[in-house]
């Protein structure tokens, strides 16, 4: 995975922006920020030419306009996708709902409780529901056509608040560093364990939860998709609210914010690292810490600045927008993508919504046949064919040269391998079709000798394969070094 800095946008009058969200479906950007700043932007993607320093993307904005409403500092920003619609609310917590008419937005609904601030608001993933909290414990949840469902005042001090996927439940974060859970109706269920805390830990405040809906599907049943995390820098990534052994991350930052990916493979944490305020020490850095579902530290982006206040995926997860002081910053990511390509075959991975495993396609580029096969927990996935153009041996031809030749005509079907992180590889010919278990044994028997004879739980992060081996670098669970 690779990630740099391509852009910046100047907030006018150099305004301080408190919040962001990059719409997923429409491209849209919404910031907003002191003194009741509120804009939607979109990036012009018709002109498709790099720029000077052949970063890619677009440069131009195809929308700009100001929204007029707010008079306190815009603190909360939150998009319906599926019905085109923008929540927005201040520090003294007039909450607006806008819609788009004719390519402009107008307000559609005007709400202001007069009591607290909004210190968070979630639809859920199919757009019908909202929920809005205020610091006060008070809890409002309304349908996308303006009716209020129900209400209900919490004895909490509330700062965070997320749908479950389903629908079904919301979790409620508190200024104590709480997670509690209610169904959806606002009834009381169970308090959320955080395992990322410990008796040494110093007070600490949660700075964000997110729960991947799989809306673009998982690379693995098992994967987590609840990200939830706490200010100094500890993250705790949870398959479902009831996960009792979850996978915990001590990022070493100040954390200030955390968002998945659209398709759920890789969480950004943003915070800062250094700072403390003593002499000699290092300056604060502000930076964007990137980790896989299972909390692989893939990429550190540093980002100059203050501070990052928000943060925000594009759709398709190639882009990220962070809002920096009076500035959108935005980085590309190149992922590092499951693919090969052997003889005329090209071989690619991706997720499915409606599958919990990876869809491999072989795809011959030459006759269009295309073969769909179907692999768990796939990690890696590498091409080999330097050795398709060996002639056949004479029957007869038992000199060195001959053997050689019989093994190389053996393996050059054998040359694209897909990688689990614990079931052996699997090996296919340019048709898809699996090897033979003998002739799959004879290249992974080296990389398996450990994992059989010491029975340590390894994962297989890195993977390589010639005419004759496969090679892969292993490393024991719950440790850096490889095994």
């Amino acid at each position: 995975m690779f990630v740099y800095l391509s852009k910046k946008i100047a907030i006018p009058n150099g305004v301080r922006l408190k919040s962001l969200s990059w719409n997923g479906v429409n491209g849209w950007i919404v910031c907003g920020g002191e003194n009741g700043l509120l804009k939607v932007l979109k990036l012009d993607s018709s002109t498709g030419r790099m720029d000077k320093k052949g970063a890619g993307g677009p440069s131009n904005l195809s929308m700009n306009q100001t929204l007029e409403g707010h008079n306190g500092a815009v603190v909360c920003v939150c998009w319906n996708e599926n019905y085109r619609k923008l929540t927005t609310s201040d520090q003294y917590g007039l909450i607006i709902v806008w819609m788009l008419h004719k390519g402009m937005w107008f307000e559609e609904m005007i709400n202001n409780r007069n009591k607290s601030t909004v210190r968070g608001m979630s639809w859920t993933a199919d757009g019908q529901r909202i929920c809005i909290i205020y610091e006060d414990g008070a809890v409002i949840v309304g349908s996308v056509d303006g009716n209020r469902l129900w209400g209900k005042e919490l004895n909490l001090q509330l700062s965070h608040v997320e749908w479950s996927p389903d629908g079904r439940n919301i979790l409620f974060g508190t200024l104590q560093c709480e997670v509690f859970i209610y169904d959806s109706n606002g009834n009381y269920l169970s308090q959320l364990p955080l395992y990322c805390l410990d008796e040494t830990s110093a007070a600490t405040s949660i700075i964000g939860l997110d729960w991947y809906d799989s809306a673009e599907g998982v690379q693995d049943a098992n994967q987590p998709t609840l990200a939830i995390g706490v200010e100094n820098g500890r993250l705790q990534l949870m398959r479902h609210e009831a996960d009792d052994a979850p996978v915990l991350i001590d990022t070493g930052l100040t954390a200030t914010n955390l968002k998945w990916a659209t398709n759920g493979s890789v969480l950004a944490l943003a915070g800062s690292y250094g700072g403390s305020g003593q002499i000699g020490a290092a300056r604060e850095v502000a930076m964007v810490q990137f980790y896989s579902p299972y909390g692989q530290h893939l990429r550190t982006l540093k980002v100059p600045g203050g501070g990052i206040q928000a943060l925000s995926w594009e759709g398709g997860s190639l882009r990220v927008a962070l809002a920096v002081d009076t500035f959108i910053y935005f980085a590309n990511i190149r992922p590092d993508y499951r693919w090969g390509f052997f003889g005329d075959t090209l071989v690619a991975a991706y997720a499915q919504p409606e599958r919990t495993d990876s869809t491999v396609l072989f795809w011959n580029t030459k006759t269009d046949e295309r073969v769909t096969k179907y692999h768990n927990k796939l990690i890696r996935v590498r091409a080999n064919s330097s050795l398709r153009q060996a002639a056949p041996p004479h029957p007869h031809d038992s000199s060195a040269a001959g053997a050689r030749r019989l093994r190389e005509l053996r393996a050059r079907d054998a040359d694209r391998l897909v990688a689990g992180p614990h079931a052996p590889p699997l090996q296919c010919n340019r048709l898809a079709a699996r090897l033979e278990a003998h002739r799959r044994r004879a290249h992974v028997r080296h990389a398996h000798a450990v994992s059989c004879r010491r029975r340590l739980p390894l994962l297989r992060v890195h993977l390589a394969i010639s005419h004759s081996h496969v090679e892969a670098h292993l490393r024991r669970l719950g440790h850096r070094t490889a095994a």
